[in-house]
């Protein structure tokens, strides 16, 4: 055994289990191990590292900003925080005005839930079959997966799940008590499912004739990664909040709540310690600028639309179904991932799972068409 693995394991508590490689370093959309094998990468840590592994523009920001100042209360006003927000909210889709910085996806999704209580003064949510909003207890609340769940209830109580794109069920299962919706524009772990745009404009009206915070949680899906930098603005509505994380940095932590102008939140109410802090803005503004610069948002598209092109030549008997939007791609099965996954490693392509039958992809936006040529012949080779 390699003396980092036996490091780790003789220190960590082992949450995760692990694949059995010692990752060192990482450029564009390429691994390198201890030994010095490279990857592909098409998890980026999954979905975060959008802009590319070491990343010069991102890695230029943090550098200067942690000579200046890493860190700020937000009992002050600060340079990089107000920028910060000002560059998250030009982005934004219509209607977001305003966000409340964090540290993580899953306190983002707590934050919406606490102020869906606070706004509309009811207890009650609706969250997805099949969706992932987190681990956290609120966030888990939210989360369906019983393997997450069950080894810690209670949860909170007045959580209840419908079937995705089911708007009838979904109308059906609304109280007086309902405070918030909360959905994934493309539920990412659950199997990379789309949203259908007819149902989201549904549940937007339902919403609206209810006093019920429509939450989106765009946490995978967000800055780029499916050919929009939000692939909310595919769906033609305007959330009350939307939840972002992963790429928002571009590897380093930080989560946002974004809100409409319904989300009033008065002082003392919530808080964080490090959450928008001046190191993490430092991040946040580098990453959406080079998001901007090169078009990654269409660049996903192209490299999206080559991908399925590339793998559409091929006889691919073990599939039963590919979707795709951007660089978010998931190939449902008709065996278990986990052997794919496996043999994929085995061939230096990184790539992950979204439930037990879903192969999912989420390279990094800057990957190359010869990367992408590669993993389509490796593919092809897997699954025919």
């Amino acid at each position: 055994m390699s003396a980092i693995k036996e490091l780790q394991q003789k220190y960590e508590l082992e949450v995760f289990p692990k694949r059995d490689v010692v990752l060192v370093k990482g450029k564009g959309a390429h691994l390198w191990d201890e030994e010095g094998n490279e990857y592909i990468d098409c998890a980026a840590g999954i979905g975060v590292a959008s802009i590319g592994h070491a990343n010069p523009k991102l890695a230029e920001a943090l550098k200067k900003q942690a000579d200046t100042l890493i860190t700020c209360p937000g009992t002050f006003y600060n340079d990089m925080k107000a920028k910060a927000l000002e560059k998250l909210i030009s982005v934004a889709p219509e209607g977001m005005t305003k966000a409340y910085l964090c540290n993580s996806g899953t306190e983002a999704v707590e934050t919406a839930i606490k102020f869906a209580r606070y706004v509309t003064k009811k207890k009650g949510f609706i969250s997805a079959m099949k969706g992932f909003h987190g681990r956290t207890l609120g966030a888990l609340s939210a989360t369906y997966k019983m393997e997450y769940r069950e080894d810690f209830m209670p949860l909170i109580e007045g959580f209840s799940f419908v079937p995705y794109n089911n708007f009838e069920k979904l109308e059906s299962a609304i109280t007086e008590d309902t405070a918030g919706i909360i959905l994934e524009p493309i539920q990412g772990e659950g199997g990379i499912n789309i949203g259908d745009k007819e149902y989201f404009q549904k549940v937007r009206k339902l919403c609206d004739d209810n006093n019920i915070m429509l939450i989106i949680d765009e946490i995978q899906t967000g800055f780029c990664r499916t050919g929009k930098f939000f692939a909310t603005e595919y769906l033609g509505i305007k959330p009350d909040m939307m939840t972002v994380a992963k790429a928002m940095g571009g590897g380093f932590p930080v989560g946002a709540t974004l809100c409409s102008d319904k989300i009033q939140i008065p002082p003392g109410k919530h808080g964080t310690t490090f959450g928008g802090n001046a190191l993490a803005c430092s991040a946040v503004i580098a990453s959406i600028d080079f998001m901007l610069e090169n078009k990654l948002d269409k660049k996903a598209n192209e490299l999206g639309a080559y991908f399925l092109e590339k793998i559409s030549k091929y006889e691919l008997s073990k599939v039963r179904e590919i979707r795709i939007k951007g660089l978010m791609i998931g190939i449902e099965l008709k065996e278990k991932v986990q052997p794919i996954l496996q043999e994929l490693m085995n061939r230096k392509i990184v790539a992950l799972p979204a439930g037990n039958t879903v192969l999912r992809m989420l390279p990094p936006l800057v990957i190359s068409k010869e990367d992408i040529d590669i993993v389509v012949e490796n593919l092809a080779d897997v699954l025919k």
